[in-house]
């Protein structure tokens, strides 16, 4: 059984990965993950008592990290998300800690040039008073770790830093940083949630209701309420809530918050519909194909949802390194505290408050929250961003592993082609060019295979008369044999007339050939040709100026193969292919890797060629509008058929990677730099509240960017 549940109040990455490693020490599970992007809580477990009680269990874990996490239902969750986060209570103890501060301040300094003298002891009652209502919620937090036996998070350092300050009589600086971090956080929290919510709107496809039809009047239902068989009335403006069959009615269907593209599908009445898309301008009568969980919108908002889940190797590392990089920075400022005692002979207190003081701003600076916090959302971000074009992606994992492709294998049929024949040579020999046409059309009329339908086409179905059309006994594997009034016509490949010992001239040619034979006797042949994709050479030539090499595999012959791969750009072709020389071929080709880390992408139309997408580093599916098959299979799903989106998934991945990268690299410079001019007594409180709360701030609006990528 799955279960998820919302974590309200969850602003820590920090804290979200200890619930999480709680809850696995804890709870029965085979898997459970922590998603601090989407402040979700997701398990897998067999044990129904848990699951009855799933709501209390993981309350009393958040309440051991963060006792203003509180556990919510998605229903709960939702319903109470527009409402205001900071409870008034806390404001006015905020507000009156800061306005007895800013008293203080003035007590001390200004009253002083008026010749009015106020005991010390008034003063630092006021500061302390002060620095209790400003830090009530983040001492009593750290304590209840401290309890727990957990001492080794941002709540502790900051509570260690200013109590140490008060210590040593820094009491203004001790406030000040309680001020500055309690306004950074409420700044952290509206950024985080912009972000949530920012990245959330670009996935915002999920219809809010359905025209239900029963006995004749309609009634406004959930679509979850919705089954097989139901029928429903979409009218203009509405979002198409399931998917289904249309009964009644024309439409254009917007069908670009599924496929990225600024494009309108018209629709009649047998074609089918998709949920998710928008009716432009007529009114659908629609009948309902699949409940709505199983309906492509509640796939594709499924998927998303969970790619936080699947976290990215530079997400585990980090939180791996936060678990140790704070208990080894609290060492380290014990050990700047106590450093008088190995650099002076006859160390005395005055010495001790200065190294104390640097202790504290080591302490300060050192949270690691600007690292961890902005991994998680820099990949969010980009799976949004991708997902507005059209673009899904399975995983934070695979959206980095997409950033270190420098192999794409091609599929050939319906992936660089079209999979759709168009007649490209008719060549008589013994008969007149429309005859030979006339002789194929009437052979191939029966048959549904695309090759007969390009044909039948040409010719023109409506000068076929099918009543002179008779079967004969004896048919080929590979095309037709008909009576056509009294002649017995083949329409074949070169394997059949061979076989009944036919006389023609063999050549060899790009393409499919289909021979006509009127009574045993060779009349010409057809050349058939897959339609190569317009955009193909386009993505091909993006993709070679990335420095990404191109592949092509299919079951099709050498001739046919190296035309194709020629006419789109690609140099490296292997051919006759069965699904499992696909397989072994690719295996192969992993085992040569000259770099380590370096992945290989296959790309297929998510219905053929399952075994060698799934054996991909990351498989890649295009046409997923509709295809179920490409949703179960693949890694990285191509709502339509645009091939250039491949080269444009990579430079998300890639640009995704680089703010992850950013961040980190900005947010260790500016700590190592406040942590390095601390012990020197170069570094005040401001600055270390900068190299926590204002470094994690900087880092959440940059990830921002992840989701904002234009075509």
């Amino acid at each position: 059984m799955r279960r998820v549940l919302y974590l309200d109040g969850l602003d820590c990455p920090n804290c979200a990965a200890k619930v999480e490693r709680i809850s696995k020490r804890t709870l029965d599970h085979e898997n459970i993950v922590v998603d601090f992007a989407t402040t979700r809580f997701i398990i897998e477990t067999t044990d129904k008592d848990l699951i009855d009680n799933l709501v209390s269990t993981v309350q009393k874990i958040t309440s051991k990290v963060d006792a203003q996490i509180k556990v919510k239902t998605k229903a709960e969750y939702f319903a109470e998300k527009e409402k205001d986060t900071i409870p008034k209570s806390e404001k006015l103890f905020f507000i009156f800690g800061v306005s007895l501060f800013i008293i203080g301040v003035i007590v001390r300094y200004s009253l002083l040039e008026f010749g009015i003298k106020i005991p010390s002891w008034g003063v630092i009652i006021m500061y302390t008073i002060a620095y209790a209502l400003l830090g009530k919620d983040i001492i009593y937090s750290a304590i209840k770790n401290i309890i727990s036996g957990r001492i080794f998070d941002e709540k502790f350092l900051m509570t260690i830093a200013t109590l140490g300050a008060l210590g040593i009589g820094y009491y203004e600086e001790a406030v000040s940083v309680m001020i500055f971090y309690k306004i950074g956080e409420m700044f952290q929290e509206h950024a985080v949630n912009k972000s949530r919510h920012s990245i959330a709107s670009l996935l915002d496809i999920k219809p809010e209701f359905a025209n239900l039809i029963v006995e004749g009047e309609l009634k406004e239902v959930d679509p979850i309420e919705v089954v097989s068989g139901d029928i429903i009335l979409i009218r203009p403006g509405e979002r198409v809530p399931l998917d289904g069959v249309i009964i009644e009615g024309e439409a254009a269907l917007d069908v670009s918050a599924l496929t990225g593209e600024a494009k309108y599908l018209d629709v009649g009445s047998g074609d089918n519909v998709i949920s998710g898309s928008i009716n432009i301008n007529g009114t659908l009568k629609v009948k309902v194909l699949k409940p709505y969980q199983e309906s492509m919108v509640a796939k594709i908002l499924d998927m998303v949802e969970n790619a936080s889940s699947l976290k990215s190797k530079s997400e585990n590392y980090i939180s791996k390194f936060a678990r140790y990089y704070t208990p080894a920075i609290c060492l380290f400022a014990i050990f700047v505290a106590l450093l008088p005692f190995f650099t002076k002979t006859n160390p005395v207190w005055n010495d001790f408050q200065e190294s104390i003081y640097a202790a504290m701003i080591f302490l300060v600076a050192s949270c690691p929250c600007a690292l961890v916090i902005s991994i998680p959302l820099g990949f969010f971000g980009g799976i949004g961003g991708a997902s507005r074009h059209g673009i899904l992606v399975k995983g934070s994992n695979y959206l980095e592993a997409l950033s270190n492709v420098d192999t794409v294998i091609f599929d050939k049929t319906g992936t660089l082609t079209k999979g759709t024949f168009k007649v490209e040579k008719i060549n008589p020999i013994s008969c007149t060019k429309e005859e030979l046409l006339m002789y194929a059309a009437y052979a191939e009329v029966t048959s549904n295979h695309p090759i007969a339908k390009s044909i039948v086409n040409l010719y023109g179905s409506q000068n076929i008369d099918i009543s002179r059309v008779k079967s004969h006994p004896e048919q080929p594997k590979s095309g037709n044999r008909i009576f056509l009034d009294c002649w017995d016509i083949i329409a074949a490949n070169d394997y059949y007339l061979q076989k009944l010992k036919i006389k023609y001239k063999k050549f060899t040619t790009e393409g499919v050939v289909v021979h006509i034979v009127k009574d045993m006797e060779y009349q010409g042949y057809i050349v058939m040709k897959d339609e190569v994709r317009p955009e193909a050479k386009e993505a091909i030539s993006e993709l070679k100026e990335m420095k990404i090499n191109t592949l092509m595999f299919t079951g099709d012959k050498e001739l046919e193969a190296r035309g194709i791969a020629k006419e789109v750009g690609i140099n490296h072709v292997y051919y006759n292919m069965n699904p499992i020389d696909k397989v072994e071929k690719l295996q192969q080709l992993k085992s040569t890797k000259k770099q380590e880390g370096l992945k290989q992408a296959f790309i297929g139309d998510g219905i053929n060629d399952a075994p060698v997408l799934s054996s991909a580093d990351i498989g890649i599916a295009m046409g997923g509008l509709g295809s179920d098959a490409a949703i179960k299979v693949a890694d990285v799903i191509l709502m339509n058929d645009d091939l250039t989106k491949l080269p444009m998934a990579i430079k998300i991945s890639k640009k995704t990677k680089r703010i992850v990268l950013q961040n980190i690299v900005f947010a260790l410079v500016v700590k190592l730099i406040v942590l390095s001019l601390a012990p020197l007594g170069l570094s005040k409180m401001w600055e270390a509240i900068f190299a926590d709360v204002g470094v994690s701030l900087i880092a959440i609006l940059n990830s921002l960017r992840a989701a904002k990528i234009k075509r």
